[in-house]
C-alpha cells in the first residue's frame, strides 16, 4: 500500500495539467535552466518562492534555510551562490524574509529547541547588534516584526560581502542584491530598500539605513 499516494496522485494531475496547457513545457525545462534570479529565503512551508513571484519552474534558482540566513562559513549557501552567479549568471540575488518567522521568534525569545539553537545564534547576533532599536519598541509583536526586517538587511550585508559577490562586482558582472520581506497575512512582498549593484552602492544604502553605525 502506497503511504504517500496522495502526493503521487497530485503530481500526476499537476504534470498532466501543465502538459495540456503547454505541451513543450517539460521538454524545454529538461533542456536547460536559465534563471535570472537567485532567491535566498526561509524554509517555512508557507513561503514558496515561485508561487509568490508568479514564476514557472526554471525561472528562479532557490536556496532556503531557517530564517533566511547568509553565513560566511555555510558552504551550502555559498556553493549555491557561487553556482548561481558564476555558472548560471543570475542578475539578481533576492534575500527574502517573512513576518511571523518561527526562527526569528525563537531567537528573540531565547527558546531552547535543540541543535537549531546554534543556527539561530546568527539571528541573535543581529538582535544584539540592534538591541537599542528593538528595546524602544513596546510589544513583542513589534520587536519580532522589526527583527524580521533587520535580519534581512544584515543578511543582504553578508551576501554583499561574500567573495562570490565581491568578485562578480570586481569583474563588472551585472549583479544586484535585494532585500525583501513577505507578509503571510496579505501575501505581499515589501522592498526594504537595501538594494546594491556595487560595493559602493551597498555601503551607501547601509549607512543610510543605519547612519550611526
Amino acid at each position: 500500500m502506497c503511504q504517500m499516494c496522495d502526493l503521487f496522485k497530485n503530481n500526476k494531475a499537476w504534470a498532466s495539467k501543465v502538459t495540456q496547457n503547454d505541451p513543450e513545457f517539460f521538454r524545454r525545462l529538461a533542456g536547460q535552466q536559465n534563471p535570472q534570479y537567485l532567491w535566498i529565503g526561509c524554509s517555512d512551508s508557507r513561503v514558496p518562492a515561485n508561487d509568490i513571484v508568479g514564476l514557472e519552474p526554471g525561472q528562479i534558482f532557490v536556496h532556503r534555510n531557517v530564517a533566511n540566513v547568509v553565513v560566511h562559513s555555510d558552504l551550502n549557501c555559498l556553493s549555491v551562490m557561487q553556482y548561481a552567479v558564476d555558472v548560471l549568471k543570475v542578475r539578481h540575488i533576492i534575500v527574502t524574509g517573512h513576518y511571523g518567522c518561527g526562527g526569528i521568534r525563537a531567537a528573540l525569545s531565547n527558546q531552547k529547541l535543540g541543535l537549531i539553537d546554534n543556527w539561530l545564534r546568527h539571528v541573535q547576533d543581529v538582535a544584539a547588534k540592534h538591541k537599542k532599536e528593538l528595546d524602544i519598541l513596546s510589544t513583542d509583536f513589534e520587536k519580532e516584526a522589526r527583527l524580521c526586517e533587520l535580519n534581512v538587511i544584515e543578511q543582504v550585508s553578508n551576501a554583499c560581502l561574500t567573495t562570490v559577490v565581491q568578485q562578480a562586482w570586481d569583474r563588472n558582472q551585472e549583479l544586484t542584491v535585494h532585500g525583501w520581506i513577505y507578509g503571510l497575512k496579505d501575501g505581499l512582498l515589501r522592498d526594504l530598500e537595501i538594494t546594491a549593484s556595487s560595493s559602493e552602492d551597498f555601503r551607501a544604502h547601509y549607512e543610510r539605513i543605519f547612519p550611526n553605525r
